[in-house]
């Protein structure tokens, strides 16, 4: 029996303890965005430490201006063959609200099983990002188990503030950065392509998020005595929004595309193959037809091409019945999602000007920010993703595809910008796990077949 099967056998028998552990773990309310569940926090954090002391790291709890970041090196206990790699989760959890939609009590784990045998473990946390997170952590565990040490040199990072922006995890980065830079970063936080087909991410989306207001009467008017004539801000805006795609689907500010590239012919034909149709894709929203770039995949529409969008629209009269105004001010939320090599600085301002270009002499315009996030591209030549694909194709039977995420991970981002990393980014969720919902779920078969994903990762990537 080799290394990695005597490895993988253990991870099958110890199943059961590593649910206790999950389980451990999950009923631990660590509620980033409240308050009020800042000494559940401290507690999960403490627990994590601690399990990862259990494995021999030299493990520790590390204080930021909000909730404590886990940091966790493998030191000594590690073979120091292959890339030195840096594992990312987190702890912290979304709300539970509306609790009177959970079948049982969020911080109490439990096995489901579902009609045709199916079996689920529900709580909150189970799927984003405790139970991801543990396949890791129980991965390392049976390697040490069966061999005394790990195959790499591993450091392993567990935030508790993703789920209310990370606000305090780029500093800490960027303040310990020379103990966290290491040759390649690993995160389990995205999703599988279904419950069959593995996947690796790619590329994340960036994002513009802009406010933009016209004015132009200094009140409400009379729309009998004042249409025709004077401006109406309603008007102006929605013609300037109107404007910013083409017929064919595509954004018309100028150097908008300065920075996107084309996929790889071989990445393209993955997601051809995997013949997702715009009427499966948007039928569960009861839509059918795309109303994006025209000549592009649905997945290149959501996940590899830049989008606008407009998020909400204010002007005049909105309450119930009738109002005979012209309104003297609309405002609308406009976002972009960016990809490749886009800068989100100049997405801004060439918006920004597109919209200046076509107020009236009359108008004046006022622009606001939400946020400003680079996108990530990784790339394909990168020999861990070759040997990762492999790793999970020889766990699931099928060939694992790489797919771009339509949101953002922001830290990822900061792993390339701050520590020149590339990412790894491998998950195990499904689409029906109800992440941030209520009775939020992780598959058992993903637990139980992630744990031996990455242990086979770890193998391809040491080289044994």
């Amino acid at each position: 029996m080799s290394t990695l099967d005597a490895v993988l056998t253990r991870i099958d028998r110890d199943l059961d303890q590593s649910l206790e552990r999950l389980f451990a773990l999950l009923r631990i309310s660590s509620i980033s965005t409240d308050p009020a569940y800042a000494k559940d926090c401290q507690k999960a954090a403490e627990y994590v430490a601690a399990d990862l002391r259990s494995i021999g790291f030299d493990a520790g709890v590390r204080p930021t201006a909000g909730h404590p970041v886990v940091v966790g090196k493998s030191n000594g206990s590690a073979a120091q063959n292959g890339p030195k790699v840096l594992f990312y989760g987190h702890y912290d959890v979304q709300p539970v609200d509306p609790l009177d939609l959970w079948k049982t009590p969020p911080f109490e784990p439990r096995i489901e099983e579902l009609p045709g045998g199916r079996k689920i473990i529900v709580a909150r946390g189970a799927c984003d990002d405790k139970g991801q997170a543990m396949t890791f952590i129980e991965a390392c565990r049976a390697f040490k188990a069966v061999t005394g040490t790990l195959p790499l040199d591993v450091t392993v990072m567990i935030e508790g503030e993703e789920e209310c922006g990370s606000r305090n995890l780029p500093a800490f980065v960027e303040k310990n950065a020379a103990e966290l830079k290491r040759d390649l970063a690993l995160v389990c936080d995205t999703a599988m392509w279904n419950a069959e087909t593995p996947s690796v991410t790619t590329s994340l989306r960036g994002l513009v998020y802009e406010d933009v207001k016209v004015t132009c009467a200094d009140r409400d008017l009379h729309s009998g005595l004042f249409g025709g004539a004077a401006q109406n801000p309603i008007r102006v805006l929605a013609k300037i929004l109107a404007a910013i795609h083409d017929d064919n689907g595509r954004v018309t500010i100028p150097n908008f595309y300065d920075g996107v590239e084309e996929l790889p012919p071989d990445i393209l034909a993955d997601l051809k193959s995997l013949n997702l149709t715009a009427e499966e894709f948007l039928g569960q929203v009861g839509l059918k037809y795309s109303s994006g770039e025209k000549g592009r995949l649905v997945l290149e529409q959501t996940t590899t091409r830049p989008t606008a969008e407009f998020n909400g629209i204010v002007g005049g009269y909105t309450g119930e019945g009738a109002k005979t105004v012209i309104p003297g001010q609309a405002s609308a939320k406009v976002s972009f999602r960016l990809v490749g090599r886009q800068d989100p600085e100049k997405i801004r301002d060439a918006f920004r000007q597109f919209v200046r270009e076509r107020i009236p002499q009359d108008c004046k315009v006022e622009f606001g920010n939400f946020g400003l996030a680079p996108p990530l591209q990784l790339s394909f030549t990168n020999p861990a993703l070759d040997k990762a694909r492999t790793a999970l194709a020889e766990e699931w039977g099928k060939k694992a595809v790489t797919v771009g995420a339509g949101g953002s991970i922001p830290i990822v981002a900061d792993f390339k910008s701050k520590l020149g990393m590339d990412s790894l980014m491998v998950g195990f969720a499904l689409d029906d796990d109800r992440v941030h919902s209520p009775n939020e779920k992780f598959d058992l078969t993903c637990f139980h077949k992630g744990i031996r994903s990455w242990a086979r990762i770890l193998a391809a990537l040491s080289g044994s």
